[in-house]
C-alpha cells in the first residue's frame, strides 16, 4: 500500500531539474551571454571606425577650406592695401600682422604646455 501512496506523491509533483542540469543551462546561458556582448562590441567597433573616417575626411575638408578662405582674405588685403599703401607697404603690413598672430599663437601653445607639464608632475622635477 505504501507503494501506491509514493505513486501518487511523485505523479503530483512535476520533475524538478537537478543542480547539474541548472548548472550546465547558467554555463549555457552564460556563454550565449559572453557572445552576444561581443558581437555587440565588434559591431560598435566597425561603427565607431566607419564613423571615424567620415569624420576625419569631413576635418580635413574643413580644415582645407578654412585655409584657402584664409588664402584669399591675405590676397585681397594686400590687393586692397596696395592701393593705399603701395605693394611692399601693403606686404609689410600684411605680413606683420601674420607675423604678431603667428607669435601670439605660438606663445599661447607654449604656455599651455607649460601648465599641461605642471599638472602632470613633469614641471615640479627636483634639480
Amino acid at each position: 500500500m505504501t507503494d501506491n501512496h509514493s505513486d501518487a506523491v511523485t505523479a503530483d509533483r512535476p520533475e524538478q531539474p537537478s543542480i547539474g542540469d541548472a548548472l550546465r543551462a547558467l554555463v549555457e546561458d552564460g556563454q550565449t551571454l559572453v557572445e552576444a556582448e561581443i558581437a555587440y562590441r565588434k559591431a560598435q567597433a566597425a561603427y565607431g571606425l566607419g564613423e571615424a573616417k567620415a569624420i576625419a575626411i569631413l576635418l580635413v575638408l574643413g580644415l582645407a577650406f578654412g585655409f584657402f578662405t584664409l588664402l584669399a582674405i591675405v590676397v585681397g588685403l594686400l590687393m586692397g592695401l596696395a592701393a593705399y599703401v603701395g605693394v611692399w607697404g601693403a606686404l609689410a603690413i600684411v605680413g606683420g600682422a601674420l607675423l604678431l598672430l603667428t607669435g601670439l599663437c605660438l606663445y599661447l601653445a607654449s604656455a599651455r604646455m607649460s601648465r599641461v607639464k605642471a599638472g602632470i608632475g613633469g614641471g615640479s622635477e627636483p634639480k
